[in-house]
């Protein structure tokens, strides 16, 4: 029989990770979750999995570091990994816990501690602040962590911010819904996969998406990382230049410590090719161009833009 396509996520199960690989990959596929984002990208570099989704940024928090460092790689630890795909899960969060009989807002004064991760504290500020000023905060390492923990505790006086996907696991009871600040609150999550793997898996992956989306709607996103010389006057600027010479418009620039040397830096940029310069020579000009002026460059992947091609679609 053939084999369902390795999925890993960071865990534990039902987190927004775990829901989000759900979505891509749907049933048939062999979800394991993982303790850290390391562990996840380590899993598709040593081939223990096919594939990783992991959390990239979230429209109100922004950029999630973690994974941002990872990419950067400044201990080449991932050198096969590349960036294949991508996938937007609408974030939202609920106020969860054990006692049944807490159903109205007048009771949310018996909860003692809240847990959850650190990214979604400052994506339900407004609620926090107006119910639970004061209230002692406990971070964890996922949403879906804290629901556990929560699911757990028989002193029934905490409660957990997560998915109604972690309340359903858990078995908990939803207090409140749709807690979060902003009504869009998004988080892209990035696929990654291994090149040097065999191409079985990456094969059902196509046909995953081929199925899930229309072809030719979607644009190509790009993402490239390079270190500048730091004792040349404009180096970053020259670096930029190549961008604009072969026709990539950025979307996104970021910077993380390269662990080379205090306060230098590994920039990583993400972006658009224009119509014109969409084609297969397209990435590696502009990879030809930053050796000329860079310490060193790496292309980390090119792959639909999912975004643009879910506004796409629902223009139809």
């Amino acid at each position: 029989m053939e084999q369902p396509i390795r999925v890993t996520f960071l865990g534990p199960v039902a987190s927004f990770s775990h829901q989000a690989a759900v979505e891509t990959f749907g049933s048939s596929a062999e979800l394991v979750p993982r303790l850290s984002f390391a562990d996840a990208f380590a899993a598709v570099q040593e081939q223990r999995a096919d594939y990783a989704i992991i959390p990239c940024e979230n429209s109100t928090n922004g950029s999630v570091v973690q994974t941002l460092d990872l990419l950067a790689d400044p201990n080449s630890l991932y050198g096969n990994l590349k960036v294949c795909g991508e996938h937007y899960l609408a974030i939202h969060h609920c106020l969860l816990t054990r006692k049944s009989d807490l159903l109205d807002q007048q009771d949310f004064q018996s909860i003692r501690r809240l847990y959850t991760h650190p990214q979604a504290w400052g994506q339900c500020d407004n609620f926090l602040e107006k119910y639970f000023k004061g209230v002692e905060r406990q971070d964890v390492s996922s949403t879906s962590k804290g629901a556990e923990i929560v699911s757990k505790d028989a002193t029934e006086r905490t409660a957990a911010i997560a998915s109604r996907f972690a309340a359903e696991h858990h078995g908990l009871d939803i207090l409140a819904e749709n807690i979060e600040d902003e009504t869009n609150n998004t988080t892209r999550f990035l696929i990654l996969k291994n090149i040097t793997a065999d191409r079985t898996a990456a094969s059902r992956f196509e046909q995953i998406k081929a199925n899930a989306t229309p072809c030719g709607t979607a644009k190509k996103k790009t993402l490239i990382s390079f270190m500048v010389h730091q004792d040349r006057t404009g180096a970053l600027a020259d670096a930029l230049l190549i961008f604009k010479t072969h026709g990539m418009n950025l979307t996104s620039i970021n910077s993380r410590p390269s662990q080379a040397r205090a306060w230098k830096y590994v920039f990583l940029v993400e972006g658009h090719l224009t119509p014109t310069s969409r084609n297969a020579g397209a990435v590696s000009e502009i990879l030809q161009g930053l050796k000329q002026v860079t310490e060193s460059c790496r292309h980390l992947g090119t792959w639909a833009d999912q975004l643009i091609l879910g506004s796409e679609n629902a223009a139809i």
